[in-house]
């Protein structure tokens, strides 16, 4: 079929909202539980009435729209996530090293997306998914910035010879996600003689859970780009611009200047202090827009006197049951570290200063980072391994006295164990216990980075 208009295309594509999938279908696949993409397919064929191919143009040729059929799931505090990243096309390393942004397969595919969110269920039926929302979506021009200097990213990349070296945390909203995870899904690349996985352009699961709460919830957040990205400032630019006036001030001259008082006694006051400086009020920094679409963490750092960091960096706590069963490829921790970026913003204790007070902790500075995807597939899969290793043979528990203390000691990684990460307890007391996969029970643990690893990322801030 043939539609004359963008209008007339999102008129039928909202008609289709409140009904399910087993009403659409005409075909007979939504039937068929196990194969992938049929849903897409389905709205394609028995809804919008044109045969499924796999073009290089948009599916709406004609108005230049690309439809993308996409899952949000409802999570137990009642908002609503993308359940998945949004997969566009494929890159071809060898085309794609010879076009611009604008004549690039990207965007010549995917500068407009007629998407249709439904909402995913565990233990329901495909037939009986709803679909909730259509929506014609076009890049904005604060997006459009960022989304431009992702795609130089990771052609840049490519023309170094280092498509195998790409991860989606080396950008912000556009990444370029794995397509297929064995060894037979990786391509050859052209300025390297090193296989390469097989990717795809993709907007970052983030990306899509912010504007599905967008459309979906109304939801409103704060942008810190806006009006600032006229001249095309990277992200890493505008971000310095915020925190640079205050590069080697106390954190009491930071907050005489912004005539706001902090009690450094509660657990929050150096998040206040990071939204001071980006000139917003409260501490849920997940309300800035740019950070929820790039899933970027923020870490406070701390140091002594003598530059050395006060403590290792924590991170959450451990299923020892989901690890011991898990495979790599799903885990948390290659996913939470291959997804996400950091901001780290550094404080500084001066000379007989208190590192717990503002009167003694100065702003240095901050840096975006992610993890390198060597390093991922390196040094934090060996930890994996032998974590997992050693859960399925049984945690060894010792315990030890000291004069009138008495511990529990175990064979779990520790800290400069392999000059990356460790495990070590993260629990309100020694009775805040969890279970191991053989039934023995173990002061609760947490995944920690070594701090004199992070100290080698922010040394020369």
């Amino acid at each position: 079929m043939e539609y004359k208009s963008e209008k007339e295309l999102l008129y039928l594509a909202e008609a289709a909202e409140g009904k399910t999938f087993g009403q659409i279908d005409k075909s007979g696949r939504v039937e068929n539980e196990r194969a992938k993409g049929q849903l897409g397919q389905i709205i394609e064929e028995s809804y919008f009435g044109y045969e499924i191919n796999s073009r290089a143009e948009a599916d709406f040729e004609d108005l230049g729209i690309e439809l993308k059929v996409t899952p949000i799931k409802r999570n137990k505090n009642g908002s609503i996530s993308a359940k998945e990243r949004l997969v566009l096309n494929i890159i071809n390393y060898y085309k794609e090293v010879e076009e611009t942004f604008e004549t690039s397969s990207f965007w010549k595919k995917n500068n407009s997306l007629l998407i249709m969110f439904y909402q995913w269920l565990p233990e329901v039926k495909r037939a009986d998914y709803l679909i909730l929302k259509s929506y014609l979506h076009k890049f904005n021009e604060r997006d459009l910035t960022i989304i431009k200097q992702d795609w130089e990213t990771i052609i840049t990349k490519v023309r170094d010879g280092k498509a195998h070296e790409l991860s989606e945390g080396d950008t912000l909203y556009l990444g370029a996600s794995t397509k297929g995870a064995s060894k037979s899904s990786t391509r050859s690349q052209p300025y390297s003689p090193i296989p390469a996985m097989q990717r795809a352009y993709s907007l970052k699961q983030s990306y899509m859970t912010t504007l599905a709460r967008k459309v979906i919830e109304q939801e409103k957040l704060i942008s810190i780009i806006e009006g600032k990205n006229d001249k095309g400032d990277s992200f890493e630019t505008i971000l310095d611009s915020y925190f640079s006036p205050f590069i080697g001030k106390s954190l009491r001259e930071i907050s005489n200047k912004k005539d706001i008082d902090i009690n450094p006694r509660s657990k929050n006051f150096l998040q206040l202090f990071i939204s001071m400086m980006l000139g917003i009020k409260g501490t849920d920094l997940s309300k800035i827009e740019e950070f929820s679409k790039a899933n970027i963490a923020f870490k406070t750092i701390r140091t002594h006197t003598d530059g050395r960091l006060k403590e290792h960096m924590s991170f959450k706590g451990i299923d020892f049951s989901i690890w011991a069963d898990e495979e790599w490829l799903d885990s948390w921790l290659r996913t939470y570290f291959t997804e996400t970026k950091f901001l780290f913003v550094v404080f500084d204790s001066k000379e007989n200063g208190d590192c717990n007070s503002p009167d003694g902790l100065y702003f240095r500075g901050v840096r975006l980072w992610n993890m390198p995807i060597y390093e991922i597939e390196g040094r934090l899969r060996g930890f994996w391994v032998e974590v997992q290793k050693i859960l399925r043979e049984g945690v060894k528990l010792i315990e030890v006295t000291r004069g009138k203390r008495r511990m529990v000691r175990n064979n779990l990684p520790k800290p400069g164990s392999n000059g990356l990460c460790h495990v070590r307890p993260k629990a309100r007391n020694a009775a805040d216990v969890t279970v191991l996969p053989d039934g023995q029970l173990i002061t609760k643990q947490a995944f920690w980075l070594d701090k004199n690893y992070i100290e080698t990322i922010v040394r020369d801030i």
